[in-house]
């Protein structure tokens, strides 16, 4: 697996460098049918991996969010080369790129690199989650604790309206909205957040499944919005991505609030 990570750590450099160089250019923005945007480095990125894949990795598979290469293979390199798109050609500096190997759905290598602060959040299943080499650890905080903070995303389009969550815990926890679901997920890994809900659906394993082990052996829990665990080489259902201590509390309310699936 160390061979994996440090190609993955390879292609999160490259990316970062090339993120950093078109920060606050023209990027070539386009809309996307979903009415989200896409840049030239969202595209030349998940463009760049396919290729390294192929190369180093030929037997692999590799799922972007942008772009795909498909072959028989259960193992796959899901990717989002830029995730918080909408706050980069902002010029708002949140944005991270994202890479996971997963092995028959299973995330067994997981890379999140913040560009702009040269941050690189790396795990190995079972060897521990960690920034710059720095162990991470989840923090314990839950709903009515001081100091605890859940961040959430939401659009149009999505499956699940999380204003409604918001609205049921907003006395009981500090309400952020990071603008990346990878980013905000490595503030949980690094005890900063105590959670982030996330309504992604359709290509929602790209946006968080390097998270998904990250943060996991950072202490905490991933999973779908009912509190199930879910396969990241695939279409997912939301994911609650917190520490241990609020996830149950969060699966409850979520549970009540979206027993049947609620649209925007």
């Amino acid at each position: 697996m160390e061979e994996y990570l440090s190609f993955a750590i390879g292609i999160a450099k490259y990316a970062g460098e090339l993120m950093r160089e078109y920060f606050k250019k023209e990027n070539g923005i386009e809309f996307k049918e979903d009415r989200t945007p896409v840049t030239y480095v969202d595209k030349t990125i998940n463009n760049y991996l396919i290729n390294e894949v192929k190369k180093n990795y030929p037997k692999h598979s590799v799922d972007g969010e942008e772009e795909k290469y498909i072959v028989d293979s259960n193992f796959v390199w899901v990717c989002d080369p830029v995730d918080g798109t909408s706050m980069y050609t902002r010029g708002i500096p949140v944005s991270v790129f994202s890479l996971a190997l997963v092995v028959d759905g299973e995330v067994v290598v997981g890379v999140v690199y913040d560009p702009f602060l040269d941050d690189m959040y790396t795990a190995i299943k079972g060897q521990g989650a960690y920034c710059n080499g720095k162990k991470l650890q989840v923090n314990s905080l839950d709903l009515g604790d001081l100091g605890c903070s859940v961040d959430y995303s939401m659009w149009n389009n999505a499956k699940y309206d999380t204003l409604d969550l918001v609205r049921e815990i907003r006395s009981d926890a500090k309400i952020c909205q990071i603008g990346s679901v990878a980013h905000a997920a490595m503030a949980v890994a690094s005890g900063k957040i105590s959670a982030e809900v996330f309504p992604g659906t359709s290509h929602g394993h790209c946006d968080i499944a390097a998270s998904k082990l990250i943060v996991e052996e950072a202490g905490g829990i991933v999973s779908n919005f009912h509190g199930e665990d879910q396969r990241y080489d695939e279409d997912i259902d939301g994911a609650i991505i917190s520490n241990e201590v609020i996830h149950k509390n969060l699966v409850k309310k979520i549970t009540d609030i979206y027993d049947k699936p609620k649209m925007m």
